[in-house]
C-alpha cells in the first residue's frame, strides 16, 4: 500500500511541473544580459559583484568558497537550501523578499517566462 502511495505522489509532483521547466536556454542568454553586470558564467567564471553562476542550478546556496556571501545567505546554507528551478525562480521573482537582507540590488524577473529562459540558461553551464 506505501509504495501504491508513493507512486501516485510521484505521478502528481510530475504532472504539476512549473512552468520554468519548458524554459528556452536561447532566449535565457538574452534575458541574462541583465545579469553580466554583476554575474559572469561559463569556465574561468570569476566573483565580479556577485558569485559566477556556473553550476547554480542545483548546486547548496552559498557554495563559492571565492565569493564573500551576506549573512543572510550563509544563515540560507546552514539551513541547507539548495538552488533548485523552484527556489530559483522565486529568488529571480523577487530577490529581497526570497531572501531578506540579502545584498543584491537587482528588483527582479516579473515575467515567468524570463525566469524560466534563464533557469533553462543556467542549466547549460554544469
Amino acid at each position: 500500500m506505501k509504495l501504491k502511495t508513493a507512486l501516485t505522489v510521484a505521478c502528481l509532483v510530475g504532472i504539476a511541473l512549473p512552468a520554468h521547466a519548458d524554459g528556452d536556454a536561447e532566449a535565457g542568454e538574452k534575458v541574462f544580459r541583465k545579469c553580466k553586470a554583476c554575474h559572469m558564467i561559463g569556465e574561468g567564471a570569476k566573483p565580479r559583484v556577485g558569485p559566477p553562476l556556473t553550476g547554480v542550478v542545483g548546486a547548496e546556496v552559498a557554495s563559492n568558497e571565492d565569493f564573500k556571501y551576506s549573512d543572510a545567505f550563509m544563515a540560507k546554507k546552514e539551513e541547507g537550501m539548495v538552488w533548485s528551478e523552484d527556489n530559483l525562480a522565486a529568488y529571480l521573482e523577487n530577490p529581497r523578499d526570497f531572501i531578506p537582507g540579502n545584498k543584491m540590488s537587482f528588483a527582479g524577473l516579473r515575467k515567468e517566462e524570463d525566469r524560466a529562459d534563464v533557469i533553462a540558461y543556467l542549466e547549460t553551464f554544469e
